[in-house]
Formats: C-alpha cells, sequence, structure tokens
C-alpha cells in the first residue's frame, strides 16, 4: 500500500528506554509496572490504574470485578469493536444493545432506560471514535437505576466532555494500546477507578489470582496471567509522555481531512461535538443516505486500487454470526446502527500522516464517488 490506514508513532525515545529494559534484570513485574500504571492514573486524574494485556483483558477483569455474571445484563451498544460484547458474555452475562444516535454514534439516550430489566447490573458505554458526547448522561440515568458504569474508552485517551476527562466517568474505565490507538505498548491495556477494592481485585486476577504483595506461590482466587511487560511498559511511559504532541498531530491530520471533504454532500465527514475536546482514534466518513452497502464497498474496492488502505468501521456487533445465533439478532434489529455501518469509510489516519498524503487519500475517494453509480 502507498498509504496504509494506520501506523505507531515510535521515536528513538521509546526504543532506548525498551533496550534500557532488555538489559536489566527486570523483564516482568518490575519497577517500569508501576511506573506506567502511577504515570496514567495521574494523567486520567483517578486514585488507582492496574495495567493488563490488552483492552479486552482490562474489559473481561472490569466485569469479573464488578461482581457481573450468569442470569446478569450489561447495557451496551451495537456499533463497537466486538470485544466490547464479547467480555460481557466471556463473564457469562447476556450483552443487552441500545441503539446508536445518528449525530454522536454513541448509545441513544432516549433508548437506554426501556433496555433496563430486573438482570441489568451494569451499563458498558464507548466513546465511539473518542466522541464523549451525552456520556455525563448516561452517567444520570446509570445512578437514577443504581447500575454500575464501565467505561469502554479504549478508544478515547485524551478526550474530554466539558473539561472531565474519558476515564472518569464510570465506576471503573478502560484502556487500549494496540498500534493504532492514540499512544501504544505493541499489546497493552489498562484499568482505572478510584475504589481500593476493586483495584486490588483487578491486581490479583491479572496475577493468577495471587493477592497483592503475596507470595509467589500463594492465590486466593481464580486468575488469569494478563500481566503487561515491563518492556511494553517502558514504551508506554515514553508514550503517554507525549499524549499532548500526539492529540495536536491527530487533531492536524483530522483537520486536514474535514477542510478538504468540506462542502460534498455525498459525505457526512465527523466534527467535534459540542463540549468535546476529542482525541481523534480513526477517521470514518459516512455516504449520505441514498448510497447502499455495495456501493460503499465498490467505493473501498476502487480506493483500495490506487494503494491506499480503507476500511468499513464498524460492522453490527448484533449481526456478528455467532451473536445473531445465541441472541437471535437479525437485520432491522437496530437500523441506525446498521444504516450508519453499511455505509461507512474508514481513511488512513495516524500521527505522522501529511498534509499531502491526506491530499491523495481525499482525492481518491472524489475519484471513486464519481465513479459510483447512484
Amino acid at each position: 500500500m502507498r498509504i496504509h490506514l494506520s501506523r505507531p508513532d515510535i521515536t528513538e525515545a521509546e526504543i532506548d528506554a525498551v533496550t534500557e529494559v532488555l538489559r536489566s534484570p527486570d523483564l516482568s513485574l518490575g519497577p517500569k509496572l508501576p511506573e506506567f500504571e502511577a504515570a496514567f492514573a495521574k494523567y486520567i486524574g483517578t486514585n488507582y490504574a492496574v495495567a493488563v494485556n490488552s483492552g479486552t483483558s482490562a474489559l473481561f477483569l472490569c466485569m469479573l470485578a464488578a461482581g457481573i455474571g450468569e442470569g446478569d445484563e450489561v447495557i451496551t451498544t451495537p456499533f463497537t469493536f466486538i470485544a466490547t460484547a464479547n467480555t460481557i458474555m466471556m463473564a457469562g452475562a447476556r450483552p443487552v444493545f441500545v441503539d446508536i444516535d445518528p449525530e454522536t454514534l454513541n448509545m441513544a439516550l432516549a433508548k437506554i432506560e426501556a433496555a433496563i430489566t430486573g438482570k441489568t447490573k451494569a451499563i458498558l458505554p464507548v466513546e465511539v471514535f473518542g466522541n464523549p458526547a451525552d456520556f455525563d448522561k448516561i452517567c444520570q440515568i446509570a445512578e437514577k437505576h443504581k447500575l454500575t458504569v464501565i467505561e469502554d474508552s479504549c478508544e478515547a485517551l485524551g478526550s474530554a466532555l466539558n473539561g472531565k476527562k474519558v476515564g472518569t466517568f464510570g465506576k471503573m474505565s478502560t484502556f487500549a494500546f494496540y498500534p493504532n490507538k492514540q499512544i501504544t505498548t505493541g499489546e497493552g491495556g489498562m484499568i482505572l477507578t478510584d475504589d481500593e477494592e476493586l483495584a486490588d481485585i483487578c491486581v490479583s486476577l491479572r496475577n493468577q489470582g495471587r493477592a497483592r504483595g503475596s507470595t509467589w506461590l500463594s492465590h486466593e482466587r481464580l486468575g488469569y496471567n494478563y500481566r503487561l511487560s515491563d518492556i511494553n511498559c517502558a514504551l508506554g511511559i515514553v508514550q503517554l509522555s507525549r499524549i499532548e504532541e500526539i492529540k495536536a498531530n491527530r487533531k492536524k491530520v483530522a483537520q486536514y481531512y474535514q477542510q478538504m471533504l468540506a462542502g460534498d454532500d455525498r459525505l457526512i465527514v465527523p466534527a467535534e461535538s459540542q463540549g468535546c475536546d476529542v482525541s481523534w482514534f480513526v477517521f470514518v466518513v459516512r455516504l449520505a443516505e441514498n448510497y447502499s452497502r455495495q456501493q460503499r464497498d465498490n467505493i473501498l474496492q476502487a480506493v483500495r486500487a490506487r494503494e491506499i488502505q480503507v476500511s468499513n468501521y464498524f460492522p453490527p456487533v448484533h449481526l456478528q454470526p455467532f451473536i445473531a445465533e445465541q441472541f437471535g439478532c437479525s437485520e432491522g434489529d437496530f437500523p441506525v446502527t446498521e444504516s450508519v455501518s453499511e455505509r461507512t469509510i474508514a481513511l488512513p489516519f495516524y500521527n505522522n500522516l501529511k498534509e499531502d498524503e491526506v491530499a491523495i487519500v481525499c482525492e481518491a475517494l472524489k475519484q471513486a464517488l464519481d465513479e459510483t453509480r447512484l
């Protein structure tokens, strides 16, 4: 590909930090782990941070720590990455989907309360593509019904709503550090909370059920090997120290796209909602409503033929075959999600994407639109 969908931003500082760990005897459970956790908790503004090996692991451990299990229901969105629903199911609970708002792409506020039943234990909202719009109101609904909010912030590191950072809305929150995220540790995730007991449970669960401070062969509960190595943590420490620079670079790339695609009525171009400071994760445009999924797929193929990597983002979770089969979901259940999903185009997006490369992408997209018959 001439222009890729995503690329990590690694400098010599990250390489030096990783090399320093490799020259030490502490490759795992060494000093870089608590250093990364402390820096992350300070940045977000919570009392505790627990590093794990992926955002998926972070979500799953939150479910277990919150006591979610067999017979419980967790309300979430069908417009997200599959891990959001998977981790509910991994805990033995049932994901209950709520359709999305066509503007924010987050869960529609007016539809949440109707999904609450006597089995509902928690709400798992997602700041889709980094957008925290309406998260304060979602938390108000949860508080009214005495539900736990587990905040899936895996796409939103650095975003804020009315000055309040994402990761501080829920009882617990999660972040992810895959290479397409704002910062990367290669693979990795983080759990944030102000609750010491929940933090201690997650520390134990990530490390084979050992209690914090216990001996190596002492296990107080069923646990998992979800540890994050000091190699990953060293990379994360440097990446986190650059977060404001990274946010600014990504915002600049988003502005290039917004300027170059402005005024094209064939496209819906994302923008920041009122009160939102979006830390851009991906840049996803949507085709106008008169386009079909097949036309979208043809456009994707035409842009890829110009050696530019693009993708659809996200397909509806409730229509993934194993979820549809298990819970009886079908097309038409969540029409806004389905309509949005069949018209999405994720464009190349990363820190160091240059203005002239954005221009190439936009020109290729417009040519593909010109070639597509309605």
